[in-house]
């Protein structure tokens, strides 16, 4: 099967079940600990997880003031298996115009005793892909799955 050009993709498995990873991701105070790469603090400004809600993070390094992270909107909810949320529009389907429009796909599926927590992430073009990739999508990505395995691990 092809490759689509406009989509990145990354999965890692969780010793954890999927309950306790989408624990992690559903609560703020959760999130907040691994969503964005260390050093890099995340504050969880909006977590509102149903279709329409809003999902919104900002960003702060070296203790400077907290910039925009994330400003979307969920899409589709299905508790301990799947989210789905969106840079082009905001809380209340408003429409946006994000500095890069993805759409994220993320999915728990219980694997044995662990979680395959997997990130679909499709763009609107392959150069948007591209760019994403460029600005170290596989790196970022994978480093805040690794943190959110470490949250998980200490949830248990």
């Amino acid at each position: 099967m092809p490759v689509d050009p406009s989509e990145l993709t990354i999965a890692r498995f969780i010793k954890a079940p999927p309950a306790l990873v989408w624990k992690a991701w559903s609560t703020p105070e959760h999130l907040a600990k691994w969503w964005i790469p260390a050093p890099i603090e995340c504050k969880v400004v909006k977590l509102d997880l149903h279709p329409g809600g809003a999902f919104e993070t900002r960003m702060r390094e070296d203790g400077g003031d907290f910039q925009p992270h994330v400003d979307g909107c969920f899409l589709e909810i299905v508790p301990e298996a799947k989210l789905v949320f969106t840079t082009v529009m905001t809380g209340g389907w408003k429409p946006a115009e994000p500095w890069l429009a993805l759409t994220a796909i993320i999915t728990f599926e219980a694997e044995g005793s662990g979680t395959r927590y997997a990130s679909r992430v499709l763009h609107k073009d392959a150069a948007d892909a591209r760019k994403h990739e460029e600005m170290g999508f596989d790196q970022g990505w994978g480093t805040a799955i690794d943190q959110l395995a470490a949250v998980v691990q200490q949830l248990a």
